[in-house]
């Protein structure tokens, strides 16, 4: 089977002159060699296409796949992540991972709590507020916290993320439109543990690789999983995979956002606790990244003792089971 890889390296952007910040969500050289051989090591031929443009590029000449393992961020606008999916649902070529829909709602991540809230899963309080004149209309009672609505890899997040009255509200609201040129999402600050979960599997047959506990050394930045302490977790971050009973409600929550927001084949849930312990949603990752050294969901796979090679074929046995005429095609070559 011939499989298109598809995804944004990040040496290429910070070649054209983009930021580390503006690159954090990109993949590194090392991630698409892993996934690449581990695809060839489980019996598929890989074929490296790269991103959108690329990838047009090559569909417009007349190439095809068999199916596409599409790892890409994408660049401009809130549909960002939808975008080459989108593109390969035009021309009928199937890909791994989640498609068009899913992938816009879960980057915005106020619509996505709010078709989670809407089915039942618990998420903090929030607002979604565009300029100073609305943070200051807000109702919320303080502590907050604030990141924009549409960013991953933490970007955004940092120690003045945590807001305790309303003139540190409309600093961080003002900083972060002018930064990322999109609106704020303000909600309730959860004091308790933080989780990221991981899935694999798609709808009724998803099911929990994993809970691990997220919390920070003395050496972090305050208040919260953001981009400086992503960027720097070796000393940062300290990582625990956990099973206590906590541990296996947040499991519960993710699992339920999981399939309700329609997520395929593997990724992430992120969960935190309330003063009293209860579990919240607070966002998904339908394009998890698997850098083999540097990425939580490997992390996760690592501590259960799941090969990098393993965890790419649980993702590929999800898709092919939406799939299965790739499997008899294969089959017969």
């Amino acid at each position: 089977m011939r499989i298109g890889v598809t995804y944004d390296l990040r040496a290429d952007y910070l070649a054209q002159g983009f930021g580390e910040e503006e690159t954090a969500e990109f993949d590194s050289e090392i991630t698409i060699a892993a996934i690449c051989d581990a695809l060839s090591d489980l019996g598929y031929v890989p074929v490296r296409v790269g991103n959108l443009r690329q990838l047009a590029g090559r569909l417009v000449a007349g190439e095809r796949f068999d199916c596409v393992f599409n790892i890409c961020e994408g660049l401009k606008g809130v549909a960002r992540e939808a975008q080459v999916p989108a593109l390969l649902d035009a021309y009928d070529i199937p890909y791994v991972f989640s498609d068009p829909l899913t992938l816009s709602l879960s980057l915005d991540k106020a619509m996505a709590k709010r078709v989670a809230r809407d089915a039942g899963v618990r998420t903090p309080d929030f607002a979604v507020v565009e300029n100073e004149e609305e943070a200051r209309r807000l109702t919320l009672e303080f502590p907050l916290f604030a990141k924009p609505v549409a960013e991953g890899s933490g970007k955004g997040i940092a120690a003045a993320s945590l807001i305790s009255d309303r003139a540190a509200l409309l600093r961080i609201v003002s900083d972060l439109v002018d930064r990322f040129h999109q609106p704020v999402l303000v909600e309730s600050f959860l004091p308790g543990r933080e989780f990221t979960i991981g899935i694999t599997g798609t709808g009724a047959e998803a099911e929990v690789l994993g809970v691990l506990e997220v919390t920070l050394t003395e050496h972090a930045d305050a208040n919260g999983y953001g981009y400086e302490n992503k960027e720097h977790c070796d000393e940062k971050i300290r990582y625990a995979l956990v099973e206590d009973a906590e541990a296996l409600a947040a499991a519960a929550v993710a699992l339920a956002a999981w399939r309700c927001l329609r997520c395929r084949d593997g990724g992430r849930v992120d969960v935190r606790n309330d003063a009293e312990g209860r579990p919240s949603f607070m966002e998904v990752n339908p394009l998890a990244g698997l850098n083999p050294e540097h990425s939580d969901l490997v992390f996760i796979a690592n501590f259960r003792g799941i090969s990098y090679r393993d965890l790419i074929g649980r993702i590929m046995g999800s898709f092919l089971k939406r799939h299965l005429e790739l499997l008899a095609t294969n089959a017969a070559a």
